[in-house]
């Protein structure tokens, strides 16, 4: 299934290369003159669920919250999420909130910090961030705005064991993140095959055989989102009527007895 998004970033909708996320050489691939709320309004009216808002960086909670608004219930949020303000973001209409750096430190998984996030929101109201990049032939989840390797490798053994504190990963192949050269393959089949929960992949994505391919990899447990292919976003590759065709065709039939 597709799974739409709002990507925040100095208080506009924008779609980024991932990997620049952070350095001085950032690289844009598109920047909305819509507020967050219009892309929200969309979603809502097209019945497109579980999409997420990421607020990269400060400056974005204004947008954020008004995507909220105009979706109450429909959208996630990450970004900044931590304990003290995870209960305000729900109460601002989130259906969950995502979470990533705050549940690290010093390149290890901070169990006690997930501990207290669980308990404050419940596991299903809690998304995980396991973004990652690929070094020595290994995916390892990256933190602090994808710049930051942490010693935590995407693997069967710790999508089984995180799946226990959270509904849903949510997963971006950041070497690939914005660059419109097709999806981590790969990296889509293992989710596929290791996680317990439902996953939302994002990354590369530039043809709505993409989107195919995900679905077939994934084992029907594997969602994607598509950003700078995305016409909505000033792509070319996919056109945003293709991906609410293709879910309602996905969708099983209501049967009413």
């Amino acid at each position: 299934m597709f799974r739409p998004c709002i990507d925040l970033h100095e208080g506009k909708v924008k779609q980024i290369v991932g990997g620049t996320l952070g350095d001085s050489g950032l690289r844009t691939n598109f920047v909305s003159d819509r507020p967050a709320a219009w892309f929200a309004e969309l979603y809502r009216r097209d019945n497109l669920t579980g999409g997420h808002v990421i607020m990269l960086g400060p400056g974005n909670e204004e947008q954020a919250r008004a995507a909220l608004a105009a979706y109450p219930g429909g959208l996630q949020i990450g970004g900044g999420i931590h304990q003290a303000n995870a209960l305000d973001w729900l109460k601002a209409g989130a259906s969950h909130v995502i979470v990533t750096s705050w549940i690290f430190h010093g390149g290890q998984l901070h169990e006690e910090r997930l501990a207290q996030l669980l308990k404050t929101v419940g596991q299903s109201k809690l998304v995980l961030d396991l973004s990652c990049r690929k070094r020595d032939g290994n995916y390892f989840v990256v933190t602090d705005r994808w710049q930051k390797f942490t010693e935590l490798a995407i693997s069967q053994a710790t999508l089984e064991k995180l799946a226990k504190s959270c509904a849903e990963f949510l997963i971006h192949a950041v070497d690939v993140e914005g660059l419109c050269r097709g999806i981590d393959l790969e990296l889509v089949e293992k989710l596929g095959q290791w996680s317990p929960i439902p996953v939302t992949y994002a990354g590369g994505a530039h043809t709505l055989h993409d989107l195919e391919e995900t679905t077939r990899l994934g084992q029907g447990k594997v969602d994607l989102t598509i950003g700078s292919a995305l016409d909505i976003f000033g792509g070319t590759g996919v056109k945003y009527a293709e991906v609410v065709e293709f879910n309602q065709r996905m969708e099983p039939p209501d049967v009413t007895i």
